[in-house]
């Protein structure tokens, strides 16, 4: 391909709002353009990028009987109404109404739709279990979308979806899909890791998710060295230490003025953070609830949420501890109240602890568990601390940024219940088809390359996703003999099935280089000042190595190069 037929608008400048490296990279190297806050376009040598993701996809999915297909971006809104989803996404949803008033969204994702396409065609155990999945632009109205492709509100990612009629099917189904996933991000050349994840407002139990490690990651990842452990913010554990238990002392009001935080309480009262309780108040579903946690710790609201089944969780206003907890602003405390309390691991064998008095300046001191504190249940509501334990004891937790670029989940039967989607079991009984969901953000993986393998020079491609194979630049093309050594070389590569790109810009020969590193094709070919010897320079984008070698030895050099990757 010749560069001056193909469409790359390199560009020294980079927006002021561009902060990702890989955003900045690619609005240089002439990659995507933003065409609005959140929505780019992916200019041809983006795009031949993708579609290279796209086939290592189709090859990966292949090997599991996974079957691609396509859906309409625009769904019916009565089906992600019939879900419950259409209340749950709310503002993030992209919605219109046709000519005749009938409502519909963008999809942000195709459970709904899915269900709907097969739920009267997949009424036999004996069809079960099947694997659909599609390549498409999906819609989400970030309110912040930012970092380039990493957060958009046009996204271009596979959807995949298991159907199967009972657990055996769906864990194989889950397990055959996260190595299909692991098999494809090692080909692509990414660092990445396999974590816990939420399931959010997919719905159903088990779920992992793929996060690349990279500084402007949005997610922080909890992992031990010692082991496999790792596990979203979200959701990671952790082992703690109590203090030791004393014997049980008289309850005790205490006058705290203006000690409202925990850290205000622990110096006027002098004791440690550590025999603090804190009392987090919380509107589940518009439901009050009271949380215990130690006063070191935070609680996480995911896992909170998760542990309540609740479709809405909020902390509760000023005006709502007045009137639901019939407490005081800071001062909020468990003793005496009416309201359901349930309490943080960290909780269960603390005595003699502090705690709010639902007065103001007012707190407790020797509050005890079952003599003072009504606790219906104890579970895992804190968010972890770098340092900790790791749950299962192989080491101290470690914390990175990352990337999510993969999630998949075991639906369950979430969609196939509110959408009517049931088969005929064995016995002749009806069961609702059983589902899973997994999905790549093919659009992020393409930041997510970029963060992990750009340098401040440009892009560097991975050889099964690059552009082309290889750069070849006749450094003047005014000289002859430069000109016909790099066509002689281009012939010979594209022999070889090697896809080349050639200079043949009249520009000068420090531009050409430049922008060379800039779009990051593995391996550059120079006809330069020995040309007239039949002598060029392979160059390695990567690592900057170079060798001079002659005409007739360069296609086998750069073959043996490129198996080297």
């Amino acid at each position: 391909m010749k560069q001056s037929k193909l469409f790359i608008p390199t560009t020294k400048e980079v927006p002021a709002d561009a902060e990702a490296l890989s955003h900045q990279m690619m609005l240089r190297a002439g990659y995507i353009k933003q065409i609005s806050a959140g929505a780019y376009a992916y200019l041809p040598l983006a795009w031949k990028v993708v579609q290279n993701i796209q086939n290592i996809i189709r090859e990966e999915m292949e090997k599991i009987d996974a079957v691609e297909m396509i859906v309409p971006a625009i769904i019916p809104a009565d089906l992600w109404k019939e879900s419950g989803r259409y209340d749950t996404y709310g503002d993030t949803l992209f919605t219109l109404n046709d000519r005749h008033d009938r409502e519909f969204i963008m999809g942000p994702t195709h459970e709904e739709t899915m269900t709907y396409i097969v739920k009267d065609v997949l009424n036999s155990y004996k069809k079960l279990p099947i694997t659909l999945y599609q390549m498409q632009d999906k819609f989400r109205d970030e309110n912040r979308p930012r970092y380039g492709l990493l957060r958009g509100r046009e996204f271009l990612m596979q959807d995949a979806y298991a159907f199967t009629s009972n657990q055996e099917q769906l864990d194989e189904s889950f397990n055959d899909m996260e190595q299909a996933y692991r098999n494809i991000f090692d080909r692509v050349g990414l660092d990445y890791r396999v974590i816990l994840g939420d399931a959010g407002a997919m719905g159903g139990s088990d779920s992992k998710e793929f996060s690349a490690p990279a500084e402007i990651g949005e997610d922080t990842i909890v992992y031990s060295k010692n082991s496999e452990y790792a596990a979203n913010i979200e959701m990671a554990a952790s082992q703690f230490t109590n203090n030791e238990k004393e014997d049980a002392k008289d309850l005790q009001e205490v006058n705290t003025p203006d000690a409202k935080s925990i850290a205000e309480v622990s110096k006027y009262l002098g004791v440690s953070e550590t025999n603090i309780i804190k009392s987090m108040a919380f509107m589940a579903d518009d439901e009050p609830i009271m949380v215990l946690i130690r006063g070191d710790y935070d609680v996480n609201d995911v896992k909170l949420k998760n542990h309540l089944n609740a479709d809405n969780l909020r902390e509760a206003t000023e005006q709502e501890i007045t009137d639901q907890f019939n407490s005081t602003p800071g001062f909020i405390g468990p003793v005496g109240t009416d309201v359901k309390v349930i309490a943080d691991l960290t909780v269960e064998n603390l005595n003699n602890a502090v705690v709010g008095a639902n007065k103001t300046d007012i707190h407790f001191i020797n509050a005890n568990l079952d003599r003072d504190i009504k606790v219906s249940e104890f579970s895992d509501f804190r968010t972890v601390k770098q340092g900790e334990e790791a749950i299962d004891g192989s080491g101290k937790l470690e914390f990175t940024k990352g990337i999510e670029i993969g999630h998949i989940f075991k639906l369950g039967t979430k969609y196939s219940n509110s959408l009517g989607a049931n088969y005929l079991d064995e016995n002749g009984r009806q069961q609702p088809v059983i589902m899973g969901s997994y999905g790549i953000g093919i659009s992020r993986l393409l930041s997510a390359i970029c963060e992990q393998q750009a340098d401040e020079n440009g892009l560097i491609w991975n050889k099964q996703i690059t552009p082309y194979d290889v750069h070849v630049i006749p450094v003047n093309t005014k000289n002859d003999e430069q000109v016909q050594l790099a066509n002689e070389i281009t012939s010979e590569l594209e022999n070889m099935h090697l896809s080349v790109l050639v200079d043949d810009r009249k520009e000068r020969a420090g531009v050409k280089f430049a922008e060379s590193d800039l779009i990051g094709l593995p391996i550059r070919v120079t006809a330069g000042k020995r040309a007239s010897e039949g002598i060029v320079e392979i160059k390695v984008r990567k690592t900057g190595e170079a060798y001079e070698v002659s005409k007739d030895e360069a296609p086998k050099k750069v073959q043996e190069l490129l198996n080297e990757m």
